[in-house]
């Protein structure tokens, strides 16, 4: 009854929220294919050959944090079938596995609506072996039409935060034990941090263990490393990476280093918006603060040793896939998507090759992360004042601001600097193992069920 009910109100509302979709599509120039035929359980291409292991990722974090596991599961021989809501999630999928959707090894689609048919449909589709929700991505129909197909689902590196549980419980005012059940209905949980286990349980899943988080267990390309550390070297000026920035954070970064860059400072910004779809948007806030930049995609084969580089302020990072390229090339990394409230961005790629890492007040996403690089020394947060306590704008420009003198002190230490940076590469090394627990794990799994 709770389904039928559900069913009902996202059929009627679905108009609406096609309506945002179609709106942020635009403002963001990005195809999210809102009404194709996938999206509603009607997929042309037929699957042949053994049952795969559906992986869904909704996207672009999930789909980089999964990376490593999805190579795992190619590497033992299974077939993939890799989803996604968003286009920047389906954008980093096919970059990275180019090779094997070419081979056939991987297929792409959009995850179907919640609705019951078109549920059904995708299970009947491609009746995958198991499901693997990476992090946080569950549906009521889609769980119960899997439990009706008979696939076992599993929720890998998942995080369940202090605010998920409480959507749990907002959810319940309308429909009851509707999301808690489907929470429940999950074969097995895999989980991140006791923390995460103990949220999960007190909304009654008990099949749940702790096996860390696989986004330690990156494998960045050697090649961009060495390239990114040979390029700060012919600069010759310390570079501070402002990375991931999402809607808002990068015109307040742009008003604080008009503010804050005087001709004395030799440091060279990298500005990396999160999403492609807002360089053009970052660019012109660049413009209205009068800092000299340019665009990578314009001097990237250039030397940086080249003199109107030189004199640059800002390079905006309008390129996709050249994350590890910026982190290697700098000193220190603001790690944004945390001065406004968007729950932060992976902090773990710039440790990994040894950039310190500054942060905002909002990193709800990556809390237990943020706290244990803060307590080693590797990380610190930011998390500003204002003389306004109820104006979260003035909070958002003071933390911006705070976080380049921050990141100015650090570089008036290079001594100091260095040591953050080797403390920041071990950090990473003492957390690897997630994606190997993981596999062993669903490998278990499944001789437990005879498959």
């Amino acid at each position: 009854m709770l389904l039928a009910i559900y069913s009902a109100v996202l059929w009627l509302v679905a108009p609406f929220v096609w309506a945002g979709m179609f709106w942020r599509a635009r403002r963001a120039g990005a195809n999210w294919e809102i009404l194709c035929a996938e999206r509603f359980g009607h997929y042309t291409q037929p699957w042949d050959g053994p049952r795969p292991v559906w992986v869904h990722a909704v996207s672009l974090g999930e789909t980089r944090g999964a990376a490593t596991l999805i190579r795992g599961l190619l590497a033992q021989g299974d077939r993939v079938l890799l989803t996604h809501m968003t286009p920047t999630g389906r954008a980093e999928g096919a970059r990275l596995f180019a090779d094997e959707i070419a081979a056939g090894q991987l297929r792409q689609q959009w995850v179907p609506y919640d609705f019951p048919g078109a549920t059904r449909d995708f299970f009947e589709r491609y009746h995958p072996r198991l499901g693997l929700l990476v992090e946080r991505e569950v549906w009521p129909n889609l769980i119960a039409q899997a439990k009706l197909c008979g696939i076992p689902m599993l929720m890998v590196n998942a995080r369940f935060s202090q605010q998920a549980l409480e959507h749990v419980h907002q959810i319940e005012r309308f429909f009851g034990s509707l999301l808690r059940d489907a929470y429940t209905s999950l074969d097995l949980v895999l989980a991140q941090t006791a923390e995460d286990a103990a949220r999960l349980f007190e909304i009654g899943v008990r099949n749940v263990l702790v096996l860390g988080n696989m986004k330690f267990d990156l494998q960045l390309p050697e090649v961009a490393i060495e390239t990114g550390r040979h390029w700060r070297i012919a600069l010759d000026r310390p570079v501070i990476a402002i990375a991931s920035t999402r809607d808002g954070e990068d015109v307040l970064f742009a008003q604080a280093l008009k503010r804050l860059l005087t001709k004395q400072t030799r440091a060279l910004f990298f500005l990396i918006p999160r999403h492609p779809q807002r360089f053009d948007e970052a660019a012109s806030h660049l413009d209205e603060a009068g800092l000299r930049y340019a665009r990578w995609s314009v001097i990237r084969r250039d030397s940086p040793s080249v003199p109107y580089i030189a004199d640059l302020q800002v390079i905006l990072a309008d390129t996709v896939g050249e994350m590890p390229f910026f982190y290697a090339a700098s000193d220190i990394a603001i790690v944004a998507g945390s001065f406004a409230p968007f729950g932060g961005q992976n902090l773990i790629e710039p440790c990994a090759v040894g950039a310190p890492v500054i942060v905002g007040p909002h990193t709800y996403n990556f809390k237990d992360a943020v706290h244990d690089a803060v307590a080693q020394g590797v990380a610190v947060q930011i998390t500003g004042h204002s003389d306004d306590a109820n104006s979260a704008e003035k909070t958002a420009q003071s933390t911006t601001a705070l976080a380049l003198i921050q990141a100015f002190e650090w570089l008036g230490d290079p001594v100091s600097l260095e040591q953050r940076g080797q403390k920041a590469k071990a950090w990473v090394a003492q957390h690897k193992g997630a994606t190997k627990r993981t596999l062993e794990q669903i490998t278990e799994f499944e001789n437990a069920l005879g498959q």
